[in-house]
C-alpha cells in the first residue's frame, strides 16, 4: 500500500502533531465543561509559559477558544475546544489511527509469528 495512495499523513495535522498539543487537546476532549489555565497546565505537566505558547498557537488555528475574566478580583482563564476543533481533532486521529495500523501490519507481515500488539488495530466497527 503506497503513502501516495492512501495519503495518511496528510492527515496528520501539524497543529496537533507535537506532544504538548496532542496533550492538550486530549485533556480538552475528555472535559464537558472548559478547562481553567491552571487544570490544564497541572494534567499537561507544562509550564505556565510553554502551555500559554502552545495555547496560543491552538487559538491561532480556531481549535480552542481562550476566555478571560475575573472572579473574585481574581483572574480566570478557561479554555474550551471550539466545534471545528474538536471535528479536526477526530480528523487527526483517524489519519494517525491510520498510520499507526499500517505500521503495525507492516511489522506483523515482516514476523509471521508476531501478532497485532494492540486490540484498537482491529477494523473499525469490529
Amino acid at each position: 500500500m503506497s503513502i501516495k495512495q492512501n495519503n495518511l499523513y496528510l492527515g496528520l495535522n501539524k497543529i496537533f502533531h507535537e506532544p504538548s498539543r496532542l496533550a492538550i487537546m486530549s485533556a480538552l476532549c475528555r472535559s464537558i465543561d472548559p478547562l481553567s489555565f491552571s487544570q490544564l497546565k497541572e494534567e499537561c505537566e507544562l509550564t505556565d509559559g510553554n502551555l500559554s505558547s502552545h495555547l496560543k498557537m491552538l487559538e491561532d488555528a480556531g481549535v480552542v477558544a481562550i476566555n478571560k475574566s475575573s472572579a473574585n478580583s481574581k483572574p480566570r482563564t478557561e479554555i474550551s475546544l471550539t466545534e471545528g476543533g474538536r471535528e479536526s481533532f477526530i480528523d487527526y486521529l483517524k489519519a494517525l489511527e491510520g498510520v499507526l495500523r499500517n505500521a503495525a501490519e507492516a511489522i506483523v507481515a515482516e514476523n509471521k509469528d508476531l501478532s497485532l500488539p494492540f486490540s484498537w488495530l482491529k477494523p473499525i466497527g469490529v
